[in-house]
């Protein structure tokens, strides 16, 4: 149980999405039998909506895993729609790299390997979109590194924001994750008081922020 919406709901959301197929259903069942924690069927749905309804043409994406989140925006874009992906630890940029490669998506998303702290002073341009989906307990320092590569009027989508029920609930608290909940819960604080932002938190899969960013930051 996620503690973030019941679980009948839960599965009847999810029974009504059509279900992929080729290699993006490939990557489903690969992540599923090897516990790769990729983005939930409604949160993937959810993200190509707000993607196709922005119009947006390009993501800056933190935290690559496998290359699944990264194939469905581009999906949702289209072949002029690019994405520039983050990623960490070494055996998920490899097996990002094939499965992008075996989809026919290389020309459109460019993986970077490193940490994200280090690398988003390196990356070029500015992007209409920026997903959060890495560390949870560091999203208010990768956003502070990124906010100014956000267009005006740009989004930002975090993933994973209620962690389980957690962030919302101290009696959901694991003591080993007390640490990423207060970070958490300063983040959510921020993007949800900042000025220039405007925040709305909507309980599917684990929790997802959607950020609207003003002029000016």
């Amino acid at each position: 149980m996620s503690n973030i919406v019941n679980n009948l709901v839960e599965e009847y959301i999810r029974e009504m999405l059509p279900k992929n197929k080729g290699k993006i259903k490939e990557i489903e069942e690969y992540a599923e039998k090897n516990n790769v924690p990729i983005i939930q069927p409604e949160v993937a749905k959810f993200m190509e909506v707000m993607i196709k309804t922005s119009k947006t043409r390009s993501i800056l994406e933190i935290g690559t895993a496998i290359g699944y989140s990264a194939m469905i925006f581009c999906r949702a874009m289209g072949k002029e729609g690019r994405v520039v992906s983050i990623e960490k630890r070494e055996d998920m940029h490899s097996i990002a790299s094939a499965n992008i490669k075996e989809a026919g998506y290389d020309r459109n998303i460019t993986l970077l390997l490193g940490d994200a702290s280090d690398l988003l002073d390196q990356v070029e341009g500015s992007f209409d979109m920026i997903f959060l989906d890495a560390a949870k307990g560091h999203y208010l320092k990768f956003l502070l590194s990124c906010i100014d590569k956000l267009n005006d009027n740009g989004i930002i989508i975090s993933d994973n924001v209620l962690y389980k029920g957690m962030i919302a609930s101290d009696k959901y608290v694991k003591r080993r994750k007390i640490t990423i909940v207060k970070r958490m819960r300063k983040y959510l604080d921020y993007i949800s008081n900042h000025p220039q932002l405007t925040t709305s938190i909507i309980t599917i899969g684990d929790g997802v922020a959607i950020t609207y960013k003003k002029g000016g930051i």
